[in-house]
Order: C-alpha cells, then sequence, then structure tokens
C-alpha cells in the first residue's frame, strides 16, 4: 500500500478538497491545472475508484473522495506543522505567509508592510485574505492563517481564543462623519447621545465594527438607532454620508484628511479602537516574527505618535 498512495499525490488531493476546484488548488501549490489533473488521474488509478465526480461547471468529491480527503488533510496538517518546526530551528526568512487582515487595516497598513518585507526577504511566499477577526481567529488553530491583523473596540473588545496572543499595533480615534450640509457640521466636537434619529451606516451585521456601533449606541442611550446602510467599504460609508443619506463611525486611519461633502468630527465621550497582529505559538515561524515587527514599524509611521503612547512595542 505504501508503494500505491505517494505524499505528492495525497497532498495536491488534500488541496483540491480543501479549495474545491482544479484551478484554485493548482494556484495554492503553484503548479499547473493539468499537473494537479495528473496526479488525481494517477491517484484514482492507484486507489481504484473514483475520487472526484462532475458538479455543473466544477467538481465534488465522491463518497470514497471524502473518505481519502479526511486522512489527506490529516496528513497535510501533520508535515504543515514539521515543516514550521524545521523552519523555527533557524532564522530564514522563507516560504509561504499566510495573512488575513480586516479590510481598513489591510488597506492602510499591510501592503507596505509586505513591500518592505518581500524586497528584504526575497523567497517570502506571502498569501493575503481580508475577513473579520471571528472568522480568521480559528484559522490561526487549524494551521491555515499564520497571522491575523485585526482590530478591537475599546467599548465592545474582540473575544480572544486562550491560545492565541496578540501583539499591539496601534491606538486609534474614530470621528463621526456628516455631510458638510448636516445642522451638527458646524462643531468640532458631538456628543453622541446627542445623535437621536439619525440614520447610520456602518460594516455588515456580524463584522466587529457594526457590533461595536450597536454597543455604542446602547451606551450613550440610543438602542433604538437605526442602522440603515450595512457596507463594508469605509470610502463607500463616506460617499453615503456626503450624499446626505446617514451619518458613519470612521476610524481614523480610515478616514481621509479631506472627503468632498464631509465633515469629520471628534466624539464625546471618545471611541477608540487597538489594531494588533494575532498568532499562535505554533505559527511563530521566523517569516511571522519578521512580519509582526514589520507591520508595528509600519504602524508607528502611520499613526499619530499621540494615539500610539501607551502602545507597547510587543515581542518583537
Amino acid at each position: 500500500m505504501t508503494d500505491v498512495y505517494t505524499w505528492e499525490r495525497l497532498r495536491v488531493f488534500a488541496a483540491v478538497a480543501r479549495h474545491g476546484s482544479i484551478r484554485a488548488a493548482a494556484e495554492s501549490l503553484h503548479v499547473t491545472g493539468p499537473a494537479v489533473s495528473q496526479h488525481i488521474r494517477k491517484l484514482e488509478q492507484e486507489a481504484g475508484c473514483k475520487l472526484l465526480e462532475p458538479d455543473g461547471r466544477g467538481i465534488r468529491l465522491t463518497h470514497a473522495g471524502r473518505i481519502l480527503s479526511a486522512s489527506a488533510q490529516q496528513m497535510d496538517a501533520v508535515a504543515t506543522h514539521a515543516m514550521k518546526d524545521l523552519a523555527a530551528l533557524s532564522t530564514l526568512v522563507a516560504g509561504p505567509l499566510r495573512v488575513g487582515a480586516v479590510a481598513s487595516v489591510l488597506r492602510a497598513l499591510v501592503p507596505q508592510a509586505l513591500l518592505a518585507l518581500t524586497e528584504r526577504y526575497p523567497r517570502l511566499l506571502p498569501e493575503l485574505q481580508d475577513g473579520e477577526a471571528t472568522d480568521m481567529l480559528p484559522a490561526l488553530h487549524t494551521g491555515e492563517l499564520d497571522a491575523v491583523v485585526m482590530e478591537s473596540w475599546t467599548h465592545s473588545p474582540s473575544r480572544i481564543p486562550p491560545a492565541v496572543r496578540t501583539h499591539p499595533l496601534a491606538h486609534e480615534h474614530a470621528l463621526l462623519a456628516v455631510s458638510d450640509r448636516h445642522p451638527l457640521a458646524h462643531l468640532q466636537e458631538v456628543p453622541l447621545n446627542s445623535l437621536r434619529g439619525q440614520i447610520w451606516t456602518s460594516c455588515p451585521a456580524g463584522s466587529n465594527a457594526h457590533q461595536a456601533l450597536v454597543q455604542l449606541l446602547r451606551s450613550v442611550g440610543l438602542p433604538h438607532s437605526t442602522i440603515r446602510y450595512c457596507v463594508a467599504d469605509y470610502t463607500t460609508q463616506l460617499q453615503l454620508v456626503a450624499a446626505g443619506l446617514t451619518v458613519a463611525l470612521i476610524p481614523q486611519m480610515a478616514a481621509p484628511q479631506d472627503h468632498p461633502g464631509v465633515r469629520l468630527l471628534r466624539c464625546r465621550p471618545s471611541v477608540t479602537r487597538t489594531l494588533s497582529v494575532a498568532t499562535t505559538w505554533h505559527t511563530e515561524t521566523p517569516a511571522v516574527h519578521a512580519f509582526v515587527a514589520e507591520m508595528i514599524r509600519t504602524a508607528h509611521d502611520r499613526i499619530p505618535q499621540a494615539d500610539n503612547a501607551d502602545m507597547s512595542g510587543g515581542d518583537y
């Protein structure tokens, strides 16, 4: 049996099962689609059964494929951990670096950090995805991600799993965005409890930012406020504000210095969030150490020092 099921073919099959398509598996393995298909055909011949079957324009696992997939995924996870253990024995910053990040931090900090790292370490292969911390933090435990760049609102902290530790990047204020035609637009600072009856825009329900806004409005005595426009992108939120349709709470990092038709006002009480990189002990390879250190440097340069004054530099 050991002469039949080669690790390379099982590794390719595990990628197909994980990604759900030949093309996506090929991209993740940095090989061609025909090469993946050839591995699957040979594995089916050796196994004596079909592992994949057509599903519309795509594919799906057969019953036999699902059975083999469970073992192949376990083997892939063991091999991934083994490679990380070996990488941790040296200072070589190379190989895959899989990063997840919330969109606002991704746009403002992550590209600069990854550019600096890839220029310094040409053998580093970063991969990136955006999403919510609640969805991405479990991927640290399973080994699907090596680091998660996340936010945690001071009045509505994110839940951190016990095995995860965070490396602080910055502490920043959020601003109230109103149309320049809004009755409050002439103020420098707005009491949040004066916003009764306002229509809000926020990130989609279930996101950290949406939950933070709901908690904030409850805390200032506005539990029945209407959040009518739910869009993930802060730039789009500001366009809705400029049109006079809504008001929004915008993190300082996502707030442009000048947006036509929009006034950005300080809040009373102040609203703040902490930005950090989350890791786990089994993902902390030299590549992850380098990423955390570069993110700290990038945040230090990007965010005003007054907002960073109470942040430690982490372990790197």
